[in-house]
């Protein structure tokens, strides 16, 4: 009987914490998500509405005449949001290639050279070049004025390296030998047997890389000169330094500062968030496999 009593108080605590947890979760999202939604309607509104109130979620005299100042006030972005799908696509699969391509082998320790590879790539996360002698290093190599400069210096790093070994180490080795016994070389075991395993894995860093090059502009800025190879990071951020106030042969309207900032902010954010539910299901998933066995 007491037995039954203590489990009955256990599921009635569990079943309060779930509740109390999901409620605080639903605050916390809308106190995230409404921001952003205050952004998206204000850019959507027009100036002499939005003086009349003080927070929407809806635009307000709606008007695309924002996006058409701000699309033509530039006429470099088109260009420069092709120059950032390029960047990103070929940039995440570069990483993916390149990270998964080194951290297989790096996985079996009886790897010839395994006890001299691994401490060089762990000196790595506590010791840097910096930017300098990677700038002159680019320099020396030819490749400013180039997107090598921008793909080839973030192609690995270690963290994303050790991440990858520990997922590969997790993977039972029994999908291995039986794939040598079937004929399979180290690189057909990779490609048909690994990767296919992979998909958690491959799904949340292909999200981080393509999030990572998108918001990229630094770099750009530092290597490249040429204003017609700026992603579209780098060209919405001359618009904030010199839109405002500007007139332009396609429209007489001039939008105030802010509804600009707001227009920047969902024109380099909405592209990238359209690719996250197509990698949701991995996500969570993605971001722990491989953190348990290192």
């Amino acid at each position: 009987m007491q037995h039954t009593v203590s489990a009955k108080r256990i599921h009635i605590g569990s079943g309060v914490f779930s509740v109390i947890n999901g409620l605080l979760l639903i605050v916390f999202a809308v106190l995230c998500l409404l921001p952003f939604l205050y952004v998206l309607a204000a850019s959507f509104s027009q100036q002499s509405e939005l003086i009349k109130h003080t927070f929407i979620i809806f635009p307000v005299g709606f008007t695309l005449k924002n996006y058409t100042y701000v699309l033509t006030i530039n006429p470099t972005i088109p260009r420069s949001l092709l120059v950032s799908v390029f960047v990103t696509v070929t940039g995440t699969v570069l990483n993916l290639l390149v990270t998964s391509l080194m951290a297989y082998p790096l996985a079996h320790t009886r790897m010839f050279g395994y006890k001299v590879i691994m401490p060089l790539v762990i000196f790595t996360l506590v010791f840097g070049g910096g930017m300098i002698p990677t700038y002159i290093l680019i320099m020396k190599l030819g490749m400013l004025n180039t997107y090598w400069s921008i793909l080839l210096p973030s192609c690995v790093t270690a963290y994303n390296l050790i991440i990858f070994i520990s997922f590969f180490k997790s993977i039972p080795k029994e999908l291995e030998e039986a794939s040598k016994i079937d004929g399979c070389n180290e690189l057909r075991t990779w490609f048909q047997i690994i990767l296919p395993v992979s998909k958690p894995l491959l799904a949340t860093f292909t999200l981080m890389f393509a999030v990572g090059y998108w918001n990229s502009w630094f770099n750009f800025v530092l290597y490249i000169s040429d204003s017609t190879m700026w992603p579209i990071q780098v060209a919405l951020r001359q618009v904030m330094a010199t839109a405002t106030g500007m007139q332009n042969d396609l429209t007489d309207y001039v939008p105030p500062s802010d509804i600009i900032s707001y227009c920047v902010i969902i024109i380099s954010t909405v592209p990238i968030l359209c690719v996250y539910p197509f990698l949701q299901k991995y996500f969570a998933k993605g971001m722990m496999i491989g953190s348990v066995k290192g």
